[in-house]
């Protein structure tokens, strides 16, 4: 064998000598890899360039169980910080609207649920003033052709017989000008939706119906002066009057306009009590009337009118002047109904200890001038009956003993010399004589002359009078059952509760009978007045105020009763002028139908005992 035979063989042994221990080397890397080593292959392919890259090998069940694991989990927290993301943006957003002052915009894109502006309630939860997104129609010249040269398709006037069809009230010459002046502005405040799309179908794009906010009182003209009204220019409302302009920050704050603001009025007997006054006022022929009721424990105003009223959701140019509210601005000199102020004023002082007593009742004769009684009952008269008969001069005799000093105190602890304390603006300032006080002042001042006040003026005094002596101011706020309202203490509990029986008897006996009898079972108390009005510094005989002030129930007063007619006339329908034959009916006739809502019932049995005062009257009356 020659030498190149040899080192074949050679080769050839050790190659296949090698087998085994290749064959146990991969047997070990099956064991200890997921993918063999064969280094023979790495070293051929490493000297002949045949084998660039590794064999695939399958991939084993643990492995591919860790990788997919593995993905899912980065999968997952991929997401998670998609979402923390997100909601770091909402929240940076949510703090820049807030430091921007995006809260404070009539409408919220925070909350749209939030009304534009707050709801006005009474106490029993019926709106009384609502904002509800509403249409105009508003001429816009530059929408043709963004000059404004012509900016209509048709001739104004063909354009306004049309508009005439879907507005029939519509002014058609004040429109027609509007029009052809080639200015802008609206044609009407407040259209309805089908009225807008009639006039979207007539074709004129300069004829747009924007969305504005409208304001609207859904009860009419019901409580319209204490309601109030806005300042509305279709993007913003301000509150002007009433309560709407005493409400005014908590229905425009976004932090409290979500929640109604109820007030004290109860819309059911405010119904009754505007009813029955319009009523009265028509057949008396009054140039207007004033009425109040009031809750005498809290000072709630359950109801309150004026007339002439207005409609706050259209106010016409006749009406403007109606807005003003006689219960808190009409000043004028009430008369008698002041006479039983002046009378629990002498209980209370100790200068009337016997009810029985006889007091002179002839003409008084003071600052040079001659005093006497509009109907003559005698020389001699009883406090109850001086009441009854509505006696001008016992009661100066009365203040006269008071003297200047007590009597101005008490009108002054009443608030008879400043503007009352209610939350709506307004109101009046009393013409009140400054002191000290003479004879003459202070005895006129006894039987309601010689100071203006208002209507609201006396139903406070009058209140106080009878729940106990304590005297609180009227609010239009509602005031939560069993909470406790302050107050001042103007008379003795004896004394109101004297009076309590004094104002039954003039009711049953005296010159509010009328009012008993309207009222039958309501156990009504109270007095009339009936004072010539001052005109030009002179009292004329022929105008007076006619007014009614009266209490109930007597056996355990609940609410307060003030009525009066400015100018009432003699009619056909009303035997005469004064409160007895008008404002007294009309109280009664309203305690009939509010009573009830109120949960007052007539009951005869409970009515006030004044039988020790009763024979007084009979021989007399």
């Amino acid at each position: 064998m020659n030498s190149g035979a040899r080192a074949f063989g050679s080769q050839q042994a050790n190659l296949f000598d090698a087998v085994p221990e290749l064959l146990g080397a991969a047997s070990r890397a099956d064991r200890t890899s997921a993918r063999p080593s064969f280094p023979f292959l790495r070293q051929a392919g490493k000297a002949s360039g045949a084998f660039s890259r590794p064999v695939p090998v399958p991939e084993s069940l643990p492995a591919m169980r860790a990788r997919l694991l593995n993905t899912a989990r980065q999968r997952v927290l991929f997401l998670a910080l998609v979402f923390a993301a997100l909601a770091l943006v909402a929240m940076v957003q949510i703090f820049w609207l807030g430091a921007d002052g995006a809260g404070s915009s009539n409408r919220s894109s925070i909350n749209p649920l939030i009304p534009p502006r707050g709801e006005i309630t009474d106490r029993n939860g019926i709106p009384l003033a609502v904002t509800y997104p509403a249409y105009s129609l508003y001429f816009y010249p530059q929408a043709m052709d963004g000059t404004g040269e012509n900016p209509l398709v048709r001739q104004p006037a063909d354009l306004v017989r049309e508009l005439k069809a879907i507005f029939p009230d519509m002014d058609e010459a004040s429109i027609a000008a509007k029009l052809a002046s080639g200015k802008g502005g609206y044609l009407r405040k407040r259209i309805l939706p089908e009225e807008a799309n009639a006039v979207w179908a007539l074709g004129e794009v300069a004829l747009q119906s924007p969305q504005v906010l409208d304001r609207h009182y859904p009860q009419g003209r019901l409580a319209a002066h204490v309601v109030g009204g806005v300042a509305d220019d279709g993007e913003t409302q301000t509150g002007t009057f009433g309560m709407e302009a005493a409400l005014d920050q908590w229905l425009s704050d976004p932090d409290t306009r979500g929640t109604p603001a109820a007030l004290s009025i109860d819309a059911r007997v405010q119904g009754a009590l505007e009813d029955e006054m319009n009523r009265g006022m028509k057949l008396a022929k009054a140039d207007g009337a004033a009425g109040v009721v009031l809750d005498v424990d809290t000072g709630e105003v359950i109801a309150m009118a004026s007339f002439p009223d207005f409609n706050p959701n259209r106010v016409s140019q006749d009406d403007a002047k109606n807005t003003g509210n006689r219960v808190t601005y009409l000043r004028g000199e009430l008369g008698s109904v002041f006479k039983p102020l002046t009378v629990a004023a002498g209980l209370d002082a100790g200068v009337i200890t016997n009810l029985t007593r006889q007091w002179d009742a002839s003409p008084v004769e003071v600052g040079g001038k001659s005093f006497e009684d509009f109907e003559d009952k005698g020389d001699a008269l009883t406090i109850p009956e001086a009441l009854a008969y509505s006696s001008n001069t016992v009661t100066m005799r009365v203040g006269a003993k008071l003297g200047a000093e007590r009597l101005h105190r008490l009108w002054l602890d009443l608030g008879m010399d400043r503007p009352v304390d209610i939350e709506i603006k307004g109101t009046s300032t009393p013409l009140f004589p400054k002191a000290p006080w003479s004879p003459m002042t202070t005895q006129v001042a006894a039987f309601g002359h010689g100071f203006n006040v208002t209507p609201l003026h006396l139903a406070n005094a009058y209140a106080a009078m009878v729940n106990g002596g304590i005297f609180r101011p009227a609010t239009l706020h509602k005031v939560e059952p069993g909470a406790s309202v302050p107050g001042t203490r103007v008379f003795k509990p004896s004394t109101s509760q004297k009076m309590r029986q004094l104002l039954r008897l003039v009711v049953k006996h005296g010159t509010g009978r009328n009012a008993n009898a309207a009222a039958t079972g309501f156990r009504v108390g109270g007095k009339t007045g009936s004072a010539e009005k001052l005109i030009n510094g002179r009292y004329s005989t022929t105008r007076i105020i006619a007014t009614f002030a009266a209490a109930f129930p007597m056996d355990r007063p609940r609410y307060v009763v003030v009525v009066a007619l400015d100018e009432p006339k003699r009619t056909h329908a009303m035997a005469g002028r004064t409160a007895y034959f008008n404002a007294a009916p009309i109280v009664g006739n309203l305690i009939r139908r509010a009573g009830p809502m109120l949960g007052v019932r007539p009951d005869n049995v409970r009515d006030v005992d004044v039988s020790e005062f009763e024979y007084l009257l009979k021989d007399k009356s």
